[in-house]
């Protein structure tokens, strides 16, 4: 896969600002004090759906003409396709894994999706998917896609307009078009900043992927990030991480715990465990980044409040 310039991507701009306006992005003196830097957070957990997969969504839809589409999700996702779909006017069912989070679930099905359960995993989920689309003639609609790249490569292009100089970029992995849009907006804009991955040490697979220098899938991705539970990296992804990603950091659920809590006490900003993640990077990498100036993207801020409840009594 290519990756989208500065033409696609101020196209894909435009796409996004007729929903919503840029999200801000902040420097916090309480979490800079924390990490020992100058920290950015870019706040993805204030768009529409609360997680910048909505960016992608609304770029994937505009140039999608059909009218019946079935995806998998952990909830982003899904909530981003459901927004877009019912934007115009399509319909859109999507298949998530058993004990998915109940709140994100909710919401899809309140912006229109056809939710369907099933298997343990979102591979599992993503596989099921892909026979019903070949079952019932719908549109298989995809995590990863150049599309979707262009559409979320907005809110890192936001960022480092806005503050250039930033030496790193942390950006959580999913599936990789959040780290892969991060990517394009650096070299639209011609910057030397690194971008970092971050992935949960139980969703390991595009570390070991990294490391390796090929595709490692594991057998698990029972992270409680839900937004990082991947166990199958996607090839087209993979491949631009590798060439342009300065490293991928692993970080143990534990941190990003930690790293929510942060969130909370010195922002008091709701965020979710992937979008926690790369402020627990930072956190691991605090030493070594003394004096750099740091962005840190909070992806979403959609989190179980029985989850989020644990989360913040640290049991």
């Amino acid at each position: 896969m290519t990756l989208p310039g500065k033409t696609e991507i101020e196209a894909a701009a435009e796409l996004v600002y007729g929903a919503f306006p840029a999200t801000p992005q902040r420097v916090w003196p309480l979490l800079a004090e924390r990490a020992g830097t100058e920290a950015w957070v870019k706040h993805e957990n204030h768009t529409p759906i609360g997680a910048f997969k909505i960016r992608g969504g609304l770029t994937y839809m505009a140039q999608c003409e059909a009218d019946g589409m079935v995806t998998a999700t952990r909830g982003n996702h899904g909530q981003s396709v459901a927004y877009a779909a019912r934007q115009a006017g399509k319909r859109v069912t999507v298949v998530v894994p058993e004990g998915n989070s109940r709140e994100k679930n909710a919401a899809m099905r309140a912006f229109g999706a056809d939710l369907v359960v099933h298997g343990h995993d979102f591979q599992d989920a993503f596989e099921q998917a892909h026979l019903l689309a070949d079952a019932e003639g719908l549109h298989f609609l995809p995590s990863f896609h150049p599309a979707l790249v262009a559409g979320v490569a907005t809110y890192s292009y936001e960022l480092l307009s806005a503050a250039p100089h930033l030496d790193t970029l942390y950006v959580p992995i999913g599936l990789g078009s959040g780290i892969c849009g991060a990517i394009a907006a650096r070299e639209a804009l011609g910057l030397s900043t690194e971008i970092v991955g971050v992935v949960a040490r139980k969703a390991p697979c595009y570390a070991l992927s990294f490391e390796a220098g090929r595709a490692v899938s594991t057998n698990s991705a029972d992270t409680m990030a839900d937004g990082m539970a991947c166990r199958t990296p996607d090839d087209s992804a993979l491949s631009l991480i590798l060439e342009h990603a300065a490293r991928i950091v692993a970080v143990e659920d534990e941190e990003i715990e930690a790293a929510m809590r942060h969130y909370f006490t010195d922002t008091h900003n709701v965020i979710e465990g992937a979008g926690a993640a790369p402020l627990a990077a930072l956190l691991k990498e605090r030493e070594g980044m003394a004096g750099k100036a740091v962005g840190l993207v909070a992806s979403g801020g959609n989190i179980d409040i029985e989850v989020y409840r644990r989360v913040l009594a640290g049991e």
